[in-house]
């Protein structure tokens, strides 16, 4: 039996602060072989999730903690959707099939999330990042993160 104290999620905010990219996972799985695949993952509002969709596998992501939106995008980049997680949200969870464009949008310092995806993971199918979104040090990112924080559905980025 495992128990999870709060102090697990206190410690993972406090490495995401101390983190360049704004964020810290702990692993409860034991190996990538695992045939299911859960983690802990803390952020600050600076951090950037690239839209990025999962090949062969869904995914489930429960809030524990702050608040998140949510956006699915079309195959060129478009929003389709987004969605508001978390505390005074009145949704705490999202699950996104295989195949879904999507991204997190952390709104509030020390947010944090359980992810569930089935395993064993392989990371030659595991994620497919959006061409069409920059990868992270990109140039363009700092304009790109701030679009996502405003951009609504039927929107498009453009530099």
């Amino acid at each position: 039996m495992k128990l999870f104290a709060d102090k697990v999620i206190d410690d993972l905010i406090a490495q995401a602060a101390a983190s360049p990219r704004g964020r810290a996972h702990f692993n409860i799985h034991t190996t990538a072989a695992d045939p299911i695949q859960r983690f802990l993952v803390a952020t600050q509002r600076d951090t950037y999730f690239r839209p990025h969709k999962h090949l062969t596998k869904g995914e489930l992501a429960v809030v524990l903690r702050g608040q998140f939106d949510l956006l699915t995008f079309d195959d060129e980049g478009r929003v389709e959707s987004r969605h508001s997680l978390g505390e005074g949200t009145g949704q705490f969870a999202y699950e996104a099939p295989p195949g879904t464009w999507h991204s997190l949008v952390a709104l509030k310092d020390g947010s944090a999330f359980l992810e569930v995806k089935q395993g064993p993971y392989d990371p030659a199918v595991a994620v497919d990042f959006a061409p069409w979104a920059p990868a992270e040090g990109a140039e363009s990112l700092g304009r790109y993160r701030q679009w996502l924080r405003t951009a609504k559905p039927g929107s498009l980025y453009s530099d």
